[in-house]
C-alpha cells in the first residue's frame, strides 16, 4: 500500500487556561494520498482550521498539541523545533487562506513576493526566479502574467489575487497544500474557477490537497474523500459520492440535506436544530446527541469510536454494538 503524503493520527489540541485545559481537537485521524483532495467539512467551531494550524505549526499560545502524531512523507513533524518547522512550511507544505489580502503584502508587487518565496525555498535566483514566478502565474490562469507580475495586490480582483496566492503556495513544489476556505470570499463564478484550478493542479502535479470548508457544494465539486468534523472530532470519513449520496452519521445527513438541488421535490431544506457547543460545554458521550434526531440510550453517556461501515468510517452508536461500549 502506498505511503500517504500526510498522516494525522489521534491529534489532540488543547488550550491551557487558569481553570483547566480546553480540548479543541480531540483524537482526529486521517490520511491524504498523493494526488488526492481530502475535504474537511463542518460548521464554524468544529476544529477544522485549528487542525490545519497544528499541522503547519502555527498554533497560537495558549494553544498546543497535547497528543497524537503528524507525519509528512514518513517524517514526523509535530515535534520539530520552530526553525525546522519554518523550513517545511512554505517548502513542503503550501498554504492558501480565505482572504488573499492577508497573504499578500500590499506594499510590494506580487512578482517581488513570488520571487522572494522562490529564492527562499529553491535554488533559483535572479532572472531564473523571476521566470519561474511568471510561469507559476501563467499556470494558475492569470492573464498576461508577464505584464502583470509587477502590479500590486490592489490592482487585481479578488479572484486574481487568489490565483496569485495559489502561485505562492506552489512556488516550492510542495508535497501538500492546505487550502483553508479558499473560495469563501469569492463570487460563485470565480469559486468554480478556483476549484477547477485546484483539481487540475492535483491531477497534473500529484499534489495532495487538504481542502477546508463549510460549503458542501465546494466539497461535492472538488474533493475525492470527505472527513466530517463536529466539536473537534471526526464523525465520518468516506468517498465524496458515498458521504453526499448516503451519509451515515446523522450530522453528515443534516449537512448534506442543506444542499439545494434542482431535481429535489423538497419544499424546504433540512435544518439541524441547535448550534455547535462551546469548548467549555461539550456534552458527554457523542457531542452531537443533544441535536440528533436519532439519539438513543448510549449516546449521552458513551463516546462512539470511528469504525468501518461499508466503504466509510463512522463514529455513531447506530452502527456499533451498544453493549460493547457500555463501559466507555
Amino acid at each position: 500500500m502506498t505511503q500517504p503524503v500526510l498522516s494525522v493520527r489521534q491529534l489532540r489540541v488543547e488550550f491551557s487556561l487558569r481553570r483547566g485545559a480546553l480540548v479543541a481537537v480531540n483524537g482526529v485521524s486521517f490520511e491524504i494520498a498523493r494526488g488526492e483532495v481530502l475535504g474537511l467539512v463542518g460548521e464554524s467551531g468544529a476544529g477544522k482550521s485549528l487542525t490545519a494550524s497544528a499541522i503547519i505549526g502555527l498554533l497560537e499560545p495558549p494553544g498546543r498539541i497535547a497528543g497524537g502524531e503528524i507525519w509528512l512523507n514518513g517524517q514526523r513533524i509535530d515535534r520539530l523545533a520552530p526553525e525546522a518547522m519554518r523550513a517545511i512550511r512554505g517548502k513542503r507544505i503550501g498554504m492558501i487562506f480565505q482572504d488573499p489580502l492577508t497573504s499578500l503584502n500590499p506594499l510590494y508587487p506580487v512578482g517581488r513576493q513570488l520571487v522572494e518565496t522562490i529564492e527562499t525555498h529553491t535554488h533559483l535566483r535572479g532572472a531564473d526566479a523571476r521566470r519561474r514566478a511568471i510561469a507559476l502565474l501563467a499556470e494558475t490562469g492569470l492573464p498576461a502574467a508577464q505584464e502583470r507580475i509587477d502590479h500590486y495586490p490592489h490592482q487585481f480582483s479578488g479572484g486574481m489575487r487568489q490565483r496569485v496566492v495559489v502561485a505562492l503556495a506552489l512556488a516550492a513544489d510542495p508535497d501538500v497544500i492546505i487550502a483553508d476556505e479558499p473560495t469563501t470570499a469569492l463570487d460563485v463564478s470565480v469559486q468554480a474557477q478556483i476549484i477547477a484550478l485546484l483539481k487540475r493542479l492535483c491531477r497534473d502535479r500529484g499534489t495532495a490537497i487538504m481542502l477546508i470548508t463549510h460549503d458542501m457544494g465546494v466539497i461535492a465539486e472538488a474533493a475525492d474523500r470527505v472527513a466530517v468534523m463536529y466539536a473537534g472530532r471526526v464523525v465520518e470519513i468516506g468517498g465524496v459520492r458515498d458521504v453526499i449520496k448516503q451519509p451515515l452519521h446523522p450530522y453528515s445527513a443534516g449537512l448534506m440535506g442543506s444542499i439545494p438541488t434542482l431535481d429535489s421535490d423538497l419544499e424546504r431544506l433540512v435544518q439541524i436544530s441547535g448550534s455547535m457547543p462551546r469548548l467549555t460545554s461539550i456534552p458527554s458521550g457523542c457531542p452531537f446527541h443533544p441535536r440528533c434526531p436519532r439519539a438513543f440510550e448510549p449516546c449521552s453517556s458513551a463516546r462512539p469510536q470511528l469504525a468501518r461501515r461499508d466503504q466509510s468510517l463512522v463514529a455513531c452508536w447506530l452502527y456499533e454494538d451498544v453493549s460493547a461500549g457500555a463501559a466507555r
